[in-house]
């Protein structure tokens, strides 16, 4: 069986505070990544990058002082159509940090053969939850699609590519 992980694949992602041009091009490859693993049995998992109202005052806050994905706010939302794929078999992971451990005790238990990462950022929440799925799994495929994540800067796209390369993750 095969998992597929859409990592925070979120409107202040694409074209909210975060957002950054291109962003917006990931959508029908991801929905085309939804619908085949639908079609093929699998299970779709969303992240949500998750945030109170004190960010500001968080670790993540200090380092990084722009206010995003606030629990029930526009920005936290899935972006586009993304929204509307969302069925009540999918699993919802909100997260407060870049890796989820919720991610990791789910995935150990699904134990699926192969687990695919696409979405947001590559250089921060894709590498940490592929490594972080890696770990979960060490038998497991771990796949990211180069071309279904993104982030604002390329050469940080290409740098995160490498790493997860280097920690044994496929990367197409």
């Amino acid at each position: 069986m095969k998992a597929l992980v859409v990592v925070d694949y979120q409107k202040d992602f694409v074209d909210g505070a975060l957002g950054f041009p291109g962003a917006e091009k990931l959508e029908p490859i991801i929905l085309e990544k939804i619908a085949d693993c639908r079609r093929n049995g699998g299970q779709v998992i969303f992240t949500l990058d998750t945030h109170g109202e004190d960010y500001l005052s968080t670790s993540e806050g200090k380092k990084l002082p722009v206010v995003h994905c606030i629990k029930n706010t526009p920005g936290h939302g899935l972006y586009g159509r993304l929204a509307e794929a969302v069925t009540p078999e999918d699993v919802v992971i909100e997260k407060p940090a870049f890796g989820s451990l919720e991610l990791a005790d789910y995935l150990q238990r699904l134990s699926p053969e192969e687990v695919e990462l696409c979405g947001l950022v590559t250089d921060i929440c894709v590498v940490s939850n592929a490594i972080i799925a890696k770990a979960a799994l060490p038998e497991s495929r771990i796949v990211v699609d180069s071309a279904a994540c993104s982030c604002a800067d390329p050469a940080a796209h290409e740098r995160a590519l490498a790493v997860m390369r280097g920690v044994q993750i496929e990367v197409v």
